[in-house]
């Protein structure tokens, strides 16, 4: 993916995520890629003794990281040396780095294998709960980010120019604000910053095709906070409190509190009546 100003590559992000496989797990050398074109491109490296891993290259059902990848499950290679249960195409490589036990975490977008990461060991080493539990959810946290990046990318390219919202039919308009809402509620549970930009940067694309009311841009007099916002966008489909707390993993009267804030804010009696205002404001689609 081509590199955007204050976004990070998806090498970067492979990156992120070895460093802290490296971190939360007792093993000393961690490393993994993506794939391309039926193969993991290992791309970032921590913790080796030599060079030897530098810019593997691991064919889809080959060695212990190929298999990982074709059978979509975590490998494991407590001795490689004598592991019978793979081929040692690259034996070159982990064997020259010294590595005595292999751990291989296939990386899932949308049950699509991805990529790997690896951990491993000088030594023969048991594997527990304290190199499990953490390799999963690193996988995890980088197919999740990989996934809303492939749809920001996609929603982004299929954006259509800016029109007014009543000049759309009933059903495109409450699909437009179905797909805000939606992403105002994944962004929240997003922790990297430059995923978070960009998905700021698509909501912002959607709240601007309302020009109801005349609105040509955002009022930059009102101010609402990022949770504001969620909050309302949720109450704009008619949601409860009690379900939009459900949407957003809040309690209900932090919702009721957000709610009642948004409103002040807005200078409206009712939730309908902000609803109203903050789409004329251009805060909301």
């Amino acid at each position: 993916m081509i590199a955007q100003s204050g976004t990070e590559t998806d090498e970067q992000l492979v990156a992120r995520a070895v460093g802290e496989l490296a971190r939360r797990t007792s093993f000393p050398v961690a490393f993994g890629g993506l794939e391309h074109d039926g193969a993991v491109h290992v791309t970032s490296v921590v913790g080796t003794r030599t060079r030897s891993l530098d810019g593997l290259v691991v064919e889809a059902a080959r060695g212990l990281g190929g298999r990982a990848l074709v059978e979509k499950r975590p490998r494991l290679a407590v001795d490689y040396r004598s592991s019978r249960s793979i081929t040692h195409d690259y034996d070159r490589a982990v064997l020259g780095e010294g590595i005595s036990t292999l751990f291989a975490v296939p990386v899932l977008v949308r049950g699509d294998a991805r990529g790997v990461l690896y951990c491993g060991s000088w030594s023969r080493s048991p594997i527990g709960d304290v190199v499990t539990r953490p390799a999963f959810g690193i996988a995890s946290d980088l197919g999740t980010e990989l996934r809303v990046r492939e749809e920001v990318e996609r929603r982004l390219a299929v954006m259509p120019p800016p029109v007014t919202t009543s000049a759309l039919p009933t059903a495109a308009r409450e699909e437009l604000r179905e797909t805000y809402a939606e992403l105002r509620s994944i962004a929240a549970t997003v922790d990297d910053p430059a995923v978070r930009g960009r998905l700021a940067k698509l909501e912002e694309r959607i709240a601007a095709l309302s020009h109801d009311g005349g609105a040509t841009a955002r009022d930059v007099r009102v101010r609402l906070s990022p949770r504001e916002v969620d909050v309302l966008a949720c109450a704009a489909l008619g949601a409860t409190n009690a379900e939009i707390a459900v949407t957003l993993s809040l309690k209900e009267l932090t919702v009721k509190s957000y709610l009642q804030a948004a409103m002040a804010k807005l200078d409206a009696s009712t939730r309908h009546a902000a609803v109203a205002r903050a789409r004329r404001a251009g805060l909301l689609p």
